[in-house]
């Protein structure tokens, strides 16, 4: 949780970022209580602790033969057994889960008896496409803030391994009438094409896009020789089938996709992924990919009471709506919603950690809220 800790310090100036490995337990740090004349109350909902899966890459990485319920149990009960806290001192579970076999809910309940977390325990799943697991946290941070219960888990798992996207025959009850309407047809734009319609729209060059992905590589790699990703990755023992079919047990502790080796030649020479003549290439997309992440929230007060850690403080949240042709920049009219709730500008924000769908995307949020029109994003 060491970024987790970076990207909140702004907002509990007395938190200390943790580095290095794991250790097993996470330890109250100093902003675990209220300064005397702070603004901070015992109301306020707070991160306690948090892990993740190494990110696999889909059909071919580490994951590729393990259920996404394993996946969940992996990080439910690592993020309990860390701060050692009885599974039956959670007031509900939120999933966010976007390829949702059969009810939505079941491989998560699943998970959850996998996990040792009693039946007592509510539990359900939820769906918002790619802000998913950010939706699952904002859920349970509502009923914390609603009294329904003071500490919750918020998690989020995915096998795209396991689970097609973008096949048009899984679409279920959908009639014919949406092809009659524009905005209801284009929703069934590949998340490839409506990259392009950033890039065209917005003037993004494919030099820009390679460059913000080679400087992306380069920092994610950077990140992973230097162990920053340790104390937020929980192993996970699994087994994978190799290419003749023989079973062998691994334990996966790293990010399969990460390319230390990318240079901004190499991705010059990749053809369009999508579009003949396209800028959106498989090296300035992201991959698709396994994984799972949990993360316990609370009440500052429950958290305190408990002598919990607390990592961080939620101030605000938002939600936008934007075309279905150009989805990925919602991040670009959700942060200023956000900062204007929390009374905030852009300046007031230390870092930024968006999702980097593609470079496209990424690089219209730095023009749109900072006003780079050299898509520089040094704070993203």
């Amino acid at each position: 949780m060491f970024r987790v800790q970076v990207l909140s310090r702004h907002l509990a100036p007395n938190a200390r970022a943790g580095q290095g490995q794991r250790t097993g337990s996470v330890q109250p740090r100093g902003c675990s209580a209220p300064q005397p004349g702070s603004s901070e109350d015992g109301d306020a909902v707070v991160v306690v602790h948090g892990l993740r899966t190494a990110i696999g890459r889909a059909k071919r990485g580490s994951f590729k033969d393990t259920t996404p319920d394993e996946l969940l149990s992996a990080v439910m009960q690592a993020v309990l057994n860390d701060v050692k806290l009885s599974p039956r001192d959670l007031g509900d579970i939120c999933v966010g889960n976007v390829l949702q076999p059969g009810a939505g809910a079941i491989m998560a309940r699943v998970a959850q008896f996998l996990s040792g977390i009693p039946e007592s325990v509510p539990l359900y799943c939820v769906n918002r496409q790619c802000s998913s697991g950010l939706q699952a946290f904002i859920n349970i941070a509502g009923g914390i803030r609603n009294g329904a219960y003071d500490i919750g888990l918020a998690c989020g798992v995915e096998s795209m391994s396991r689970r097609a996207t973008g096949d048009l025959n899984s679409l279920g009850d959908v009639g014919s009438r949406m092809m009659d309407n524009e905005k209801a047809r284009d929703c069934l734009i590949p998340m490839g094409i409506t990259s392009e319609n950033v890039a065209e729209r917005f003037g993004i060059s494919r030099e820009k896009q390679d460059t913000f992905a080679a400087a992306s590589q380069q920092k994610a790699a950077k990140a992973q020789s230097t162990g920053l990703f340790m104390a937020e990755i929980t192993p996970v023992k699994t087994s994978i089938l190799d290419e003749a079919g023989n079973e062998k047990t691994i334990t996966v502790t790293r990010d399969d996709g990460i390319r230390a080796s990318t240079t901004l030649a190499g991705l010059g020479k990749l053809r369009p992924a999508f579009k003949e003549t396209g800028s959106t290439t498989a090296g300035n997309s992201s991959q698709v990919s396994d994984g799972a992440a949990a993360v316990l929230v609370a009440k500052r007060s429950k958290a305190v009471e408990l002598g919990l850690p607390i990592l961080g403080v939620l101030r605000s949240y938002a939600v936008v709506g934007v075309p279905p042709d150009i989805m990925g920049i919602g991040p670009a009219y959700a942060i200023p919603a956000a900062l204007e709730k929390a009374g905030l500008t852009v300046d007031d924000i230390d870092v930024f950690e968006i999702n980097e769908a593609f470079a496209s995307q990424s690089l219209w949020h730095c023009i749109h809220v900072y006003r780079d029109r050299n898509g520089g994003c040094s704070r993203v």
